[in-house]
């Protein structure tokens, strides 16, 4: 009898966290940066674990701490020989999926704090036949923060700047169905100060990352910048 194949399945990407965020780099030291990267990969393993319907977990990086995570978790490793960019990343990964056997793959980057398991499991139980997208725009509604593609190899990323519009486009050319899923919880990434701003404005006392902000002297950093600056105005 052939294999069966396996269906579904996480790609998580994870680049060196040692320089991560480099659009906070204002505010934020390169420790700081690095630590805010780890509690929000916190989060979104905790609730990648959690979530009944991911069948395998990807995790394609060279970071040696990400491959330990990995590790921990009994989770697939792709090891990169170099990370050029997460487009690059996603896109060698998803080759390799694609050769696993795996049909459908969700591509979910590691800086969304606010997310949970029943928000992957909402997404894993919507309907997609191939070829289709199923897009999760970031909070401004440019960028991608989560995308599921069946087959896994359905037409190249373009993550970074007017992502979520390039990949509407490449999702045209290649003949796909696409869902566009508003979910406010992945929405909610951290590239830059405004971004970090918006994620205090939320309950964050269930997570990893808010109580690194909280220990950390951060939150209270941008609470006391910004009533000096109402003050000032």
């Amino acid at each position: 009898m052939p294999e069966s194949p396996e269906p579904t399945a996480l790609l998580l990407p994870i680049k060196d966290l040692r320089n991560a965020k480099q659009r906070l780099a204002r505010v934020l030291t390169a420790n700081e940066r690095r630590e805010l990267a780890e509690a929000m990969l916190a989060d979104t393993t905790r609730a990648i674990q959690g979530a009944r319907r991911v069948e395998k977990v990807f995790v394609v990086t060279n970071y040696e701490p990400a491959l330990e995570l990995a590790v921990r978790n009994g989770w697939e490793v792709i090891r990169e020989e170099a990370q050029i960019s997460e487009s690059a990343s996603v896109d060698f990964a998803s080759r390799v999926c694609e050769e696993q056997r795996v049909t459908r793959l969700l591509r979910l980057p590691l800086d969304i704090p606010l997310v949970r398991s029943a928000d992957i499991d909402d997404i894993l139980g919507i309907e997609l036949a191939p070829p289709g997208v199923l897009l999760v725009s970031s909070r401004d509604g440019n960028g991608t923060n989560a995308i599921l593609r069946t087959p896994p190899t359905l037409f190249p990323s373009h993550f970074g700047p007017n992502s979520l519009a390039k990949h509407r486009r490449e999702a045209e050319i290649a003949g796909a169905k696409i869902v566009f899923h508003r979910n406010e919880h992945m929405e909610m990434d951290v590239d830059d100060e405004a971004d970090l701003r918006a994620l205090l404005l939320h309950d964050l006392s269930a997570t990893y990352t808010g109580k690194w902000l909280q220990e950390s002297g951060v939150a209270a950093r941008f609470r006391n910048r910004s009533l000096s600056a109402h003050a000032a105005s």
